[in-house]
Parts: structure tokens; C-alpha cells; sequence
């Protein structure tokens, strides 16, 4: 019993000499006042005992506060979702040289390390993250312990990546950034992405002059039901690819201002859109684009698109552009310059609508894989590829499965037509 008690007494002493230790260590008032402050509210050692990652970066920002004050704050509000342990917070690796300092403000409930454990008493927490931090890179990565987030103070405009930033945050309802600073943002790539609960997002007050990356941004965001971009600024941008991919119930989509004359990848852009019945895409510039497969792949809902402006020079890749948008009855296309496209599997896969193409202009010299492209075009009467060469093509597998047996026939007498004036 005295040897248990000899043991007791010798680990609260070694306890009491790191904490003495790390606590002597610190040079900034600023983060010995919160740790005090939390130690003093909580009655709990464990977010330091217990925190290597959180040790290593009072280590590294010894002096990281000395200077600190608050125009150069950031503070969040987060509302825990009704999970009893759930993470709410990243603390990446300082080696990452993308780390978050991030001290404990007035929190309430057992929190350790990026965790905390709810329950009727924990109704908010107040995180402020340090001048020193420029990266917002996975902040709230698969946080699925959040409902909501509020940006309350927002005084800086060091911050340089927001990619990821609530990715996978499958119980986040409502993000507020009525105080938010994004001047010199690069990366929002995959910001929002698998967000499923998330109904609304008001980005209006972005500045978006610097972003170069989009992809992803709202990737799977499948409660989002209307969204207006109108606003941003996007000069800079050449990724957009996914950017809208799962986005199942969104039906209204303000796109009418966006710049898009440095876009090189379109891929998947609005992928698995089901319920938008129609894109404005007049102020679309696509002279840059290299990429746009599956582009309106999954439109199921999407009746008409003017694709007149579309400028196709430098696209290699067109698989799969209008795969599945069985509800388009008509496409004119023949503005599409198809000279570099090396790729048209599936271009036109499950348009059961078309009743008529004309791809007469197609230059399809280069083309080497045209695997499905018109299969499923149960309605397709009339198709005009009396231009198509099949020279360098490798894969035909299924190119005319389920179309009309009076189609199959129209385009063996046109590749017939075609043989004989060759040989002529």
C-alpha cells in the first residue's frame, strides 16, 4: 500500500515538474494567460498533459505571441453537432509547415485534443487561431463533430490556402463568414466537398481575384438547392474541374459573371447536376479548356443547353461530355472544333432524347476511342458522321448498342457511300 502510495506521490511530482517545466518555457503572456484561464474553468490538465501535438506547438511559438494583438485575430464560433465524441478541430503536424495554433476560449465540456466530448452543457466553443497560422489547409477536415460555424472576427489577410477546409464535414449545417478575409487565398480546391447537409452557402462577400483552384469546391454538396457565384471574381481560375459534381438537388445556378478564359480542366463540372433544368453558360469562354469530359454528365433533368459560344480549339478530351442527359432532345454543335480530341467514349451514352445529330464537322482524325459513344440513343432517327475517320480508332466496342436497328442500317449505307467515292 505505501509502495502505491510512494508511486502516486512520485508521478503527481514528475506531472507537477512538466507542467512547471512547460509552463517556464513560455515566453508569451498571451498563451499563458489561456492556458491559466482553460486550467482555471475546466479544472483539467489533459488538454496539455495529454497533447503532444499541442506541446510541440507551444514549443515551436514560444515567441510566436509576443507581439500578438487583436487586429490580427481570428475567432470562431463553433456549435457542436449532437454527437457524444466527436472531432472538431485539425491539428496538423508542425513538420507539415501547415499547422493551426489554436487556443480554448470560454469552452465548456471535456475536449481532448481535437475531440470533445458533449453533452447538455456544451452548447458553443470559442477557438482563436494565431497570427503566425497562413493556411486554413484541412481545418475542419471529417470534423463531423460540428452543426455550425461562425467566423466572429476575421482580421487577417495572410491566409493563403483554404483547401479542404470543411471537407467530409457530414454534420455541418450552417457556415456564416460575415467576417472573413480571403484576399490572398490561392487553393479553395474541395472547400465545401461532401458537405451532404449543408443547404445553403453565402460566399458574397469572397474575394476570389487570386484563386487559380476550384476544383472540387462544392463537390457532393447534395442538400445545396441554389447557389450564386455571380459575384466572384475569377481571372485567375484555370481549375474547375468537379466543382459542382453531386450537387443532387440544386436546381438554381447563377454562373453569369464568371470569368472563365484560363480554365484548362472542365471535367466533371456539373456531373450528377439531376435536377437543373438549364445552365447559362453565354459568358462561358472555353479557348484555354484541354478537358471537357463528362461536363453534363448525370443532367438527367437538363432540357436545352446553347453550347453556341463554346470554343473547343485546344480540347483533347470529350468523353463522356452529355452522357446520361436523357431529357436533351436537341444539340447543335456545329460550331465544335474537334481537330486535338483524342477521347469521345461515351460522349453521347443514354441520350434517349436526341432525335437528330449532326456531327458532319467533326474532325475525328485523332480520335482513338469512341467506345459507347452513341449507345443508348434509342430515339437518335437521324446521325450525320459522314466526315468521321476511324483511322487511328481503337476501341469501337458498343459504339451503336441499343440504337434503332433503322439507324444501324442508315450508317452502314453512309459508310458504304463514303468507301465507294474513296475508291472511286
Amino acid at each position: 500500500m505505501d509502495s502505491f502510495k510512494g508511486s502516486k506521490e512520485k508521478q503527481n511530482k514528475s506531472n507537477n515538474n512538466f507542467m512547471n517545466n512547460l509552463l517556464f518555457k513560455i515566453r508569451s503572456k498571451y498563451i499563458l494567460s489561456k492556458i491559466l484561464s482553460h486550467l482555471k474553468e475546466n479544472m483539467s490538465l489533459e488538454i496539455i498533459k495529454y497533447s503532444k501535438k499541442i506541446q510541440n506547438r507551444l514549443n515551436i511559438s514560444l515567441n510566436d505571441y509576443q507581439n500578438f494583438n487583436f487586429q490580427s485575430e481570428i475567432e470562431v464560433e463553433i456549435i457542436p453537432a449532437k454527437i457524444a465524441f466527436a472531432k472538431f478541430i485539425n491539428f496538423l503536424e508542425p513538420k507539415d509547415k501547415e499547422y493551426c495554433h489554436i487556443y480554448f476560449d470560454k469552452s465548456k465540456g471535456r475536449i481532448i485534443t481535437d475531440s470533445v466530448y458533449t453533452n447538455s452543457s456544451v452548447s458553443k466553443i470559442t477557438i482563436i487561431i494565431g497570427p503566425q497560422v497562413k493556411s486554413f489547409y484541412k481545418l475542419f477536415y471529417e470534423c463531423d463533430g460540428i452543426e455550425s460555424i461562425n467566423f466572429k472576427k476575421f482580421f487577417r489577410a495572410n491566409i493563403y490556402n483554404m483547401s479542404y477546409m470543411f471537407s467530409y464535414c457530414h454534420s455541418l449545417k450552417e457556415v456564416t463568414f460575415s467576417k472573413f478575409n480571403t484576399n490572398n487565398v490561392i487553393d479553395m480546391n474541395h472547400m465545401f466537398s461532401d458537405c451532404y447537409l449543408l443547404k445553403e452557402v453565402n460566399i458574397s462577400n469572397f474575394n476570389t481575384l487570386n484563386v487559380s483552384n476550384m476544383s472540387h469546391m462544392f463537390y457532393g454538396c447534395s442538400s445545396v438547392e441554389k447557389l450564386n457565384l455571380s459575384y466572384l471574381n475569377t481571372i485567375n481560375l484555370t481549375n474547375m474541374s468537379f466543382m459542382f459534381s453531386g450537387c443532387a438537388s440544386l436546381k438554381e445556378l447563377n454562373l453569369s459573371n464568371l470569368n472563365t478564359n484560363k480554365v484548362r480542366n472542365m471535367c466533371d463540372l456539373f456531373c450528377g447536376c439531376s435536377k437543373l433544368k438549364e445552365i447559362n453558360l453565354s459568358n462561358f469562354e472555353t479557348d484555354n479548356a484541354t478537358d471537357i469530359s463528362y461536363l453534363f454528365c448525370g443532367c438527367s433533368s437538363l432540357e436545352k443547353i446553347n453550347l453556341a459560344n463554346f470554343r473547343t480549339n485546344k480540347v483533347k478530351n470529350m468523353s463522356g461530355i452529355f452522357c446520361r442527359c436523357c431529357s436533351i432532345k436537341e444539340l447543335n454543335l456545329s460550331n465544335f472544333k474537334t481537330s486535338d480530341v483524342d477521347n469521345m467514349n461515351s460522349m453521347f451514352y443514354a441520350c434517349s432524347s436526341i432525335n437528330q445529330l449532326d456531327l458532319s464537322n467533326f474532325n475525328t482524325n485523332k480520335v482513338k476511342n469512341m467506345y459507347n459513344m452513341f449507345n443508348g440513343c434509342s430515339s437518335l432517327k437521324e446521325l450525320n458522321i459522314s466526315n468521321f475517320n476511324f483511322k487511328n480508332v481503337k476501341d469501337m466496342k458498343g459504339m451503336f448498342s441499343r440504337c434503332s436497328p433503322e439507324l444501324i442500317k442508315k450508317i452502314e449505307a453512309q459508310q458504304k457511300n463514303i468507301r465507294k467515292e474513296a475508291l472511286a
